[in-house]
């Protein structure tokens, strides 16, 4: 399974999902610091779920980051998070 896999299954399991979006952005990264060879390091997610209505931005971060776990956030170099919660 590959990281960009292993987010969407780890965010799907831990939140009410109502629309995800797991993008390795890492080719537009090479050259950086970071960067590995084959990707896999820089990562988008676009996540609205039920689960952060009510909860402030650090929250949700803070969230999907235990959601993650320490193991796979530390084989991501850059991880960039919009999250939301559904229109009422």
């Amino acid at each position: 399974m590959t990281r960009q896999e292993q987010i969407k299954h780890a965010l799907e399991n831990a939140f009410d999902v109502i629309e995800i979006e797991v993008f390795d952005d890492s080719e537009s990264h090479r050259g950086h610091s970071g960067y590995q060879e084959g990707g896999e390091s820089h990562f988008n997610v676009r996540l609205v779920a039920q689960d952060f209505v009510g909860k402030s931005r650090i929250a949700r971060h803070r969230s999907v980051h235990a959601a993650l776990g320490d193991e796979l956030l530390g084989q991501i170099h850059a991880l960039a998070l919009d999250l939301s919660a559904p229109e009422a």
